[in-house]
């Protein structure tokens, strides 16, 4: 006796049915939750391979702090140690006096918890974007600290909320450690 080939077919198909739904369960809960074994395929190479936390909020009248290394080396160039913000201007430098700040809004998706690629840059506006079109300005003050940054290569960066400078952002590079001051533009 033959069987058609299209009844086989069939036959097949509503057998295999709650294999294929189970399958398809599992990978909207992989997307939804990332089990925690997850692998980082582009781990951060500063600051002991982790994202380090929002800085903390200085005192008024805090200076820029300077990074003394045990071999008696000292950086006062922006980056993350141990965690700990090296670098950071005075809270009550005039650089980041805005009489209007946040223009564009406030950036939500800011903090540890948020690595971004970057998707566009303009390097003689200091110009970068995000995915989603959110762009950022980089103070011109700062732009000699990342204008190496290999912008294309895929690196992930942070952003965080300046703590010291109202209206500004930290631009914090995952894999350098170095961070820089920028303002949120919009979309």
């Amino acid at each position: 006796m033959r069987i058609p080939l299209g009844v086989t077919l069939a036959f097949a198909l509503i057998a295999s049915a709650p294999a294929i739904a189970r399958g398809q369960e599992r990978h909207e809960e992989a997307k939804a939750a990332p089990a925690a074994h997850a692998v980082d395929r582009n781990p951060p190479r500063a600051n002991g391979g982790k994202i380090p936390p929002a800085p903390e909020k200085r005192d008024a009248n805090a200076a820029r702090e300077v990074h003394k290394f045990d071999d008696g080396r000292t950086s006062d160039r922006p980056h993350v140690a141990n965690n700990h913000f090296y670098g950071h201007e005075a809270p009550n430098d005039p650089r980041f006096h805005l009489d209007h700040p946040f223009p564009h809004g406030h950036f939500a998706k800011f903090g540890p918890s948020y690595r971004y690629s970057i998707t566009r840059i303009d390097v003689n506006a200091h110009r970068f974007w995000f995915p989603g079109g959110f762009y950022f300005d980089i103070a011109a003050f700062d732009w000699a600290q990342c204008a190496d940054w290999c912008w294309n290569c895929g690196n992930d960066f942070v952003v965080y909320e300046d703590s010291d400078h109202v209206g500004w952002y930290l631009l914090y590079n995952v894999h350098t450690g170095v961070y820089v001051h920028c303002q949120y533009m919009g979309t």
